[in-house]
């Protein structure tokens, strides 16, 4: 059925009218899609301002409806491609926004320039310094040359010397001695035998009470592990000593390649120090001690003229509450003999000083007949906290005589006078740790070494 062209104008007019007053309905949009434009940078930029004013226009919008007369599908198409058209090409509608915009800044140009790692080889890190000049022929004479910075240090570097050399260059003598494993106990057997054409006491000291006849005795270890060690009798007014003992060191048969040999020859003096007379070091790396060997080596200087007096154990405890101070004497070893004849019988006597003064002194039991002593006693002193900062121990090792005055030893000053640095690291150690027993080795000193450093109400005692 067709209708004619008044006819349809009358129906759009209806349609117009009932429908599309307030353009609600799918078929008042344009359906037909929109043609491809290509996007510009000024698109971008103007997207984010065009956002911002269609809020405000449907603001403004939204205000005007109730005065407005409803426009045709025609006049709202022009109007929106005229306000495209000028928000894309005039800059100058952002004066009628309700509020003042501003322009964002621009993000900073970072310049990715790609890091060279081995920069190195193309700069220098530091600076060129100055070439050196070196001296011309001319320049170079004898006289110029510095003596001092080429002399070798001899001092240092041993002396590689066979036995003939050292008995004609040191003239100290030379001693007999041997050497025999077994196997079946795990104990080395050293037999010290004779010494032959020892030196007088008056090449070695000038203080001696006899300068014509020395008292030889030996000293026997295993070095570096000297925490054992043997002596010989003394041999009375003799240059030519004969021994013939034995002494014995329990050691692993794996463990004798470490081990060296050290016999220690020295002249006993009961109303003076005991002299060194001569040393040997006999490595025991290589040799067939299981067979047993027999030999003669001379005897070279000591390397430190050094007067072992012998070491101390103690342990030392303090309790605050009972206000009581307890001294273990543990043991000690290789103390100085004292007696010509016969073994030693060491004891320890310590003395309780306080200000000075000596407050009360105890002595342990002596042992017979031995340098290497064991005691485990104990010692107690009431003292308080207050007076223990204040207060010093002499501890002094004696050999008993039955018939004479005893005979000293060495010594050593623990608490505010003392000693030396390990003796006042023990008293500190023990302050610190109270209740606890706290045991260290003491090296014994001589009546000399002790004055230096203790007043004369210490030296006395």
């Amino acid at each position: 059925m067709f209708l004619t062209k008044t006819a349809k104008k009358l129906l759009e007019s209806l349609w117009s009218l009932t429908c599309c007053e307030y353009g609600c309905c799918d078929c008042c949009h344009d359906d037909s899609p929109p043609p491809h434009k290509r996007i510009t940078k000024s698109d971008i930029q103007h997207s984010f301002r065009d956002s911002l004013s269609r809020l405000d226009s449907t603001s403004s919008a939204a205000e005007s409806t109730s005065t407005a007369t409803p426009r045709s599908i025609h006049e709202r198409a022009e109007s929106d491609s005229v306000s495209r058209a000028d928000s894309v090409s005039s800059a100058t509608s952002a004066s009628q926004f309700s509020f003042e915009y501003k322009k964002p800044t621009t993000t900073p140009i970072i310049d990715m320039k790609p890091i060279e790692f081995w920069a190195a080889n193309k700069e220098t890190i530091q600076p060129k310094q100055g070439r050196r000049r070196l001296p011309s022929e001319t320049e170079i004479t004898i006289e110029n040359f510095q003596k001092d910075l080429y002399k070798s240090d001899k001092t240092n570097i041993p002396a590689c010397l066979t036995d003939e050399e050292k008995l004609s260059k040191y003239q100290l003598g030379q001693i007999h001695f041997g050497l025999h494993y077994e196997v079946s106990t795990g104990v080395l057997v050293v037999k010290i035998i004779e010494a032959r054409e020892l030196p007088p006491p008056y090449c070695l000291d000038e203080h001696k009470q006899d300068l014509a006849h020395s008292n030889p005795y030996c000293r026997v270890s295993l070095v570096p592990d000297a925490k054992s060690s043997h002596q010989t009798s003394v041999q009375r007014k003799t240059q030519d000593p004969s021994w013939s003992e034995y002494f014995m060191f329990e050691i692993p048969f794996k463990e004798l390649g470490d081990r060296t040999l050290e016999i220690l020859i020295k002249d006993f003096d009961k109303y003076s120090r005991h002299c060194n007379i001569g040393q040997v070091h006999f490595p025991l790396e290589g040799l067939n001690l299981v067979k047993g060997i027999h030999t003669w080596k001379p005897l070279s200087p000591c390397n430190a003229d050094r007067h072992e007096l012998g070491e101390l154990l103690l342990s030392l405890n303090y309790l605050p509450s009972a206000g009581r101070l307890n001294i273990d004497v543990i043991k000690a070893k290789q103390l100085l003999q004292t007696d010509i004849v016969g073994g030693s019988d060491p004891f320890v006597k310590i003395t309780l000083v306080h200000f000075e003064k000596p407050v009360k002194t105890k002595k342990t039991t002596f042992k017979k007949n031995t340098l290497d002593p064991v005691f485990n006693e104990s010692i107690t002193f009431n003292i308080t906290h207050q007076q223990l900062e204040t207060a010093s121990l002499v501890i002094s090792v004696w050999d008993y005589n039955s018939k004479s005055k005893d005979d000293f030893v060495g010594r050593v000053v623990l608490g505010k006078y003392g000693t030396g640095p390990h003796e006042a690291n023990h008293w500190l150690r023990m302050l610190q740790s109270q209740r606890v027993p706290v045991a260290q080795w003491h090296s014994l000193r001589t009546r000399q070494e002790c004055d230096q450093v203790s007043p004369a109400s210490i030296a006395v005692l």
